[in-house]
């Protein structure tokens, strides 16, 4: 099986995409489709051996919309990607590069295909074949200014119900002729993409918002040209005018903010730069991103951009990967450091070799996952993309229903039953229901994106606020997973740092892991260098220094050399017994001081057992350690509930044993033994990912290594689905009054076609902009994205509501 996501431009309504997606599950070899309307994406899982690109994007065509190709970074390529041109569908296409790389043809170099595609011809009219959002946006906004520039003349020479005289017509013309000639410029241009958009939804078996703006504005034009040429009654052009002016600000505003929620993916599409310098022959030469092969030496100066994944080969930096992990502190970077593609280079100079270029690279993960997720339905979405098709279908009943109650039954006048008829057609907002859930998810996994915190799918979002217990395995989540030193103890008359350097010259040069702890400790002193180091089997070892003989080891060591601990031996007791490693130092004939070394506590673990607490959720700590060290280290975190001596092959059966309580269980886990447990817990947190984001076992995957960001997950994902509610709330709730009102059940107080309109183009935009409105909320353990990819982010804003 292959999951690819692919660009679908020419959406107009959100009942588009189920045509979309219906269509494209028909096609043999097609497991599953999920197409965002907000993203204007679709992800399909297919079999590669019966199904390939061509025949996905073939169908899209037929479906009447136009597919650029894969949506990926702009330094991947797809050579399996076929050109537009070569589908019967759009014979006639051209191609010309597209700055987003949806990718469509190959070039024959190093099996990289760098250039992409977009039809240049408009597809069926409407919004254009090759429309991308940017462009849709600014089409909607020209649409509207036209309509608004000829309703306004339209206005001016209407009757307005006798409230005033209105001008003479131009060149002698009638007036109902003249409001014709006006009317049409404004309506049936402006107005065109419904009526493509319609035609595509019945082509496709859906029936849309589209439908409803077409019936809505299709009959008030059409009675009133009949009323102009071919029987007596009064037009109502200005009603239609006014009427579309305000669908077509309504859609308007509704894409911008489709824009904005889409503008994290955007920014990460766009983070890699365009080109690289290798040295290649001996040579450094620049060639784009997308042509970097796999064993190339890349050359990094200061502020250069790095390209593509890799590990240093020779020079020192500091390296920003905040953009792509959320970590806020540039990471210092030497010899077999791993560098990560789209990070940026702050000080020094280097040469690294790519280790993982094109799709394989972390970035084209990141983007993969993200896009999959914020495509991906909710099962609150499946429910209100049902509800939104019934929703059209009893808007034009209710309409019909409306028209025959007042025309027929109670007699009042034709143009009366008309307008109420069309009201009903027009304040009808499945669109609404069908935004709810998509664009608090876009913006949600997008804000997850931009700190680190990948969501995979929308029912892990969703998940998520349903825990009531959080596992921790302890090593590598809750402890940094290596040996440090967390405690010292020195005997009287001597400093830590007397101690800590004569422990440090005996361990230089040694790869222990408990030297290597000691000598992490004293980085900041200064160690002279040792003479006559003896290595002493099972014990430690002795060496000469300027302060005199330094015996360093364990207890053993101290026994033979007939060394006394004096005060110090209730203080190692006391540390033994709190499950520390202790390391006795001795100079001069004296033990001089201890140093505990221990699996040490990250700095934010307390912090985020005790917020998970305060949010209701029981933390458990996991880990194979004996139970005296694992009481100390819950104790020292404040966690009661205390899971020891438990193999790794036992951590499932755990996590089972608890779900069988009845309780919704979250795993945290950092090693390849955790993924059974992840696997079996409701939601698996994958922490301290780093560039293996796709991690199969993990419904969410926590780029750093910090505890804390499982309560970023968490609030994000109870933020995101309060939005989701509101959004559905208000959804349901607009449609259920809008009805009545719009049928005349409260006569004498009735709706206008324009009133309904503004109403209905209101309803879409306060959920929108209720969905964007999380990028604003104050959550814990989520910040607003700063630096380059907050620049990113903002231009690719600018540039998609421009």
């Amino acid at each position: 099986m292959k999951t690819i996501t692919i660009k679908v431009d020419g959406m107009l309504s959100a009942l588009s995409a189920r045509g979309v997606e219906k269509q494209l599950a028909k096609l043999p070899g097609v497991h599953k489709v999920e197409v965002n309307y907000v993203a204007n994406s679709a992800t399909v899982v297919y079999d590669e051996t019966v199904a390939n690109l061509k025949a996905i994007k073939a169908k899209v065509h037929a479906c009447g919309y136009h597919c650029a190709g894969e949506r990926i970074p702009s330094h991947v390529c797809v050579p399996e990607d076929p050109p537009a041109a070569a589908l019967a569908i759009a014979p006639h296409a051209a191609h010309v590069h597209e700055a987003h790389a949806e990718h469509e043809a190959p070039l024959a170099h190093a099996g990289h295909a760098v250039h992409g595609g977009k039809d240049t011809m408009a597809h069926e009219m409407g919004h254009g074949g090759g429309m991308d959002m940017q462009a849709m946006v600014r089409d909607m906004r020209n649409r509207f200014w036209i309509c608004l520039l000829f309703t306004i003349p339209i206005f001016v020479y209407s009757p307005m119900g006798g409230l005033f005289t209105p001008p003479a017509p131009p060149f002698g013309l009638n007036l109902n002729l003249w409001l014709f000639v006006l009317a049409t410029i404004a309506v049936i241009y402006p107005s065109w993409p419904f009526f493509v958009a319609a035609w595509r939804a019945l082509k496709n078996g859906v029936l849309n918002m589209a439908l409803l703006v077409v019936l809505s504005v299709g009959t008030g034009y059409v009675f009133s040209v009949g009323t102009t040429f071919f029987f007596k009654g009064e037009q109502f052009y200005e009603a239609v005018a006014v009427l579309l002016v305000f669908i077509l600000l309504g859609h308007w505003l509704e894409m911008r903010a489709r824009a904005g929620a889409s503008a994290a993916i955007t920014a990460l599409m766009d983070l890699a730069p365009a080109k690289a310098s290798v040295i290649r022959n001996g040579v450094e030469i620049e060639v784009p991103t997308a042509e970097v092969l796999e064993g190339d030496m890349v050359v990094i100066r200061p502020g250069n951009k790095i390209p593509v994944d890799g590990t240093v080969e020779t020079g020192e930096s500091l390296v920003d990967e905040s953009m792509l992990t959320g970590e806020s502190m540039p990471v210092q970077k030497g010899p077999g450091a791993t560098v990560i593609g789209a990070t940026i280079n702050k000080s020094g100079s280097f040469r690294y070799k790519a280790t993982k270029v094109g799709a394989d690279t972390a970035l084209a993960q990141i983007v993969k996952l993200v896009q999959e997720a914020q495509n991906s339905k909710a099962p609150a979405q499946l429910l209100a993309d049902k509800a939104a098709q019934w929703l059209v279908i009893a808007a034009i009943v209710i309409g019909l229903a409306t028209f025959a109650v007042w025309f027929w039954w109670i007699g009042q006048p034709l143009l009366f039953a008309v307008t109420l008829t069309i009201t009903v057609f027009v304040i009808a907002c499945p669109d609404a229901l069908g935004l709810a859930t998509p664009m608090a998810v876009m913006v949600g996994t997008g804000l997850g994106a931009m700190n680190g915190i990948l969501f995979k799918n929308a029912s892990a979002l969703e998940d998520a606020t349903k825990l009531n217990v959080i596992v921790f395995d302890k090593t590598g989540t809750l402890t940094i997973g290596q040996p440090e030193v967390v405690e010292m103890v020195v005997a009287e008359g001597v400093t830590e740092d007397v101690m800590l350097t004569a422990a440090a010259a005996v361990e230089q040069g040694s790869d222990h892991p408990l030297a290597q702890a000691i000598l992490r400790r004293a980085a900041h002193l200064t160690v002279a260098a040792t003479t006559g180091f003896e290595s002493l089997d099972g014990m430690g070892a002795r060496a000469e220094t300027a302060g005199g003989t330094v015996f360093l080891g364990n207890r053993l060591l101290m026994d033979t050399q007939k060394l006394a601990l004096g005060l110090l031996e209730a203080e190692a007791t006391r540390l033994q017994g709190d499950g520390r490693t202790v390391v006795y130092v001795a100079q001069n004939g004296r033990v001089v001081g201890l140093i505990a070394i221990a699996d040490a506590i990250r700095p934010t673990a307390k912090a985020t057992v005790s917020k998970l607490r305060e949010r209701g959720i029981e933390v458990v700590m996991l880990t194979g350690d004996n139970a005296g060290t694992a009481r100390r280290i819950a104790a020292d975190l404040g966690i009661d509930h205390v899971l020891a001596d438990v193999l790794p092959s036992q951590k499932a059966e755990k996590v089972k044993e608890l779900q069988a309580t009845g309780k919704k269980v979250g795993m945290v886990g950092d090693g390849v033994n955790d993924a059974p447990a992840l696997t079996q817990a409701n939601v698996g947190f994958a922490i301290g990912a780093g560039t293996d984001v796709a991690m199969e076992s993990a419904d969410v995957v926590l780029m750093k290594s910090d505890p804390y960001d499982i309560v970023g997950a968490i609030e994000l994902s109870r933020a995101t689905l309060r939005k989701m509610h509101q959004n559905l709330w208000w959804a349901v709730g607009y449609n259920v009054i809008a009805f009545p009102l719009a049928a005349g059940v409260f006569y004498p107080f009735v709706l206008s076609p324009e009133i309904a309109a503004l109403s209905m183009s209101g309803s879409s935009a306060v959920v929108a902009i209720n969905a964007l409105m999380l990028k604003r909320t104050k959550l814990a353990g989520i910040r607003q994205p700063s630096g380059v990819a907050v620049h990113a982010s903002n231009e690719a804003g600018r540039h998609e509501l421009s």
